[in-house]
């Protein structure tokens, strides 16, 4: 896959913005991802360490970003460790990064053989007291396999019991939750490459496409300009299927009269695009159709307005469900008995609507943040609301990603078709 050159400076800047934020007499270790196996000899695409790429830029295998912001030798402050030469295995798998390519990609200087950390380490943790070691603290990770990170906090603390071990997500992750300049570009691109795809996608689908077809056309738009899926299965989903929030089979015809919900989205140099669009196969909304999609239509426009400073996920979500009960009643589809409550779904209400509507996004698809936490200008979030009808095979989801900027937002995504007009007069032109 294509990967732009990404100025060592920006990974320079994110380093120096952490050391800002930790404490004195401190070091801290970062490890990337393991690389996990399948079945017998065979393993998965390799997917590296978000944060230790966010400091480093390093897309590799067995690396080690060890930062002394206090080192008394400037040369000790960062080090980056990297997979030892092996001529045998560069056989197989091509050449890995050498110590110069390392340090142009990352900026840091001082680039070691991974085989010299624990030396290396045992040096520096004679010196310091406090060790930041970083996990995966997603609110929604399960954390059930053994991370390369685990490993080394674990074997640290066998070896080293009485150093002061410190988070280190608290603090990268405040620094990741916003935004620069340069990753909003980033997101930009995977966003513009999203609405190629999309875009081609309107001229193929027609009754008798089969789920993987639409995949297939939307692999193809990405790949040839150098881009990918983003972080997360696509989701080509016709039919009753389009009921089902995070189907993922693709594998089922696409029959006349059928809307098909597409949740699927490029990703580009790490950084993530998100999109759902919802499309009639034949070409034409049915009314009924029409009336479901103007209405999520009108619940994403609505939230997307109060996506500005001052406001937290938690409060948006609360805007949305506002929106999406108002559209429910005016449907049909419930009472106002059933919604007196917002703050607490109702079983009536959550049949309609079993989600809430935004994440935020960046490295990951589902990205680190905190929704209790007022939204400030930097922040890029997704904003998704949808209806789901299953007694009439129905599901309509809509997404956009958003920017928040000092004065409100940006949408990434207002270049993509969305209104229904627009969709049906790219599928039939």
């Amino acid at each position: 896959m294509h990967y732009p050159k990404i100025e060592s400076s920006h990974f320079t800047e994110n380093r120096k913005r952490l050391a800002a934020l930790m404490t004195a007499d401190s070091a801290a270790i970062l490890n990337s991802n393991d690389i996990m196996p399948t079945n017998a000899d065979g393993t998965m695409k390799f997917v590296q360490n978000s944060d230790l790429y966010y400091l480093t830029g390093i897309l590799q295998e067995e690396s080690v970003l060890l930062l002394y912001p206090q080192a008394p030798d400037e040369k000790s402050r960062e080090i980056l460790f990297i997979r030892d030469y092996n001529p045998d295995l560069e056989v197989w798998e091509g050449k890995k990064l050498s110590p110069a390519d390392a340090t142009e990609i990352s900026g840091i200087k001082t680039v070691y053989e991974l085989s010299k950390f624990d030396d290396v380490l045992g040096d520096i943790l004679c010196r310091v007291n406090n060790l930041y070691i970083n996990n995966n603290e997603h609110d929604r990770a399960s954390n059930i396999v053994e991370t390369r990170e685990l490993r080394f906090i674990n074997s640290c603390k066998n070896k080293y019991p009485l150093h002061n071990y410190l988070r280190l997500a608290p603090l990268i992750y405040s620094l990741r939750v916003i935004k620069q300049p340069w990753e909003a570009e980033l997101t930009q691109k995977a966003c513009d490459l999203t609405g190629k795809g999309f875009r081609r996608v309107l001229e193929f689908v027609k009754p008798g496409v089969y789920e993987y077809q639409v995949e297939a056309e939307l692999a193809h738009e990405f790949i040839r300009w150098g881009s990918s899926f983003a972080d997360y299965e696509p989701i080509i989903a016709a039919g009753e299927n389009s009921c089902f929030l995070h189907y993922i089979k693709n594998d089922c015809k696409c029959e006349d009269g059928d809307i098909l919900l597409i949740d699927a989205a490029a990703g580009y140099s790490n950084y993530n695009a998100d999109m759902t669009r919802t499309i009639p196969v034949n070409g034409k909304f049915t009314k009924r159709q029409r009336e479901i999609y103007d209405a999520v239509l009108r619940a994403l426009r609505g939230t997307i307005a109060e996506m500005k400073p001052g406001k937290t996920v938690k409060e948006l979500q609360l805007v949305t469900r506002e929106l999406i009960a108002k559209e429910l009643v005016d449907l049909k589809l419930l009472k106002t008995a059933d919604i007196k409550d917002i703050t607490n779904k109702s079983p009536e209400f959550k049949k309609y609507y079993p989600h809430d509507v935004s994440h935020f996004l960046g490295l990951a698809v589902h990205d680190i943040g905190d929704f209790n936490v007022p939204m400030r200008a930097g922040m890029l979030l997704t904003c998704e609301p949808g209806i789901y009808i299953r007694e009439e095979k129905l599901g309509v989801r809509l997404e956009n990603n958003i920017l928040i900027t000092e004065n409100g937002n940006k949408d990434l995504m207002s270049a993509i078709p969305l209104e229904a007009d627009e969709i049906e007069n790219i599928m039939n032109s």
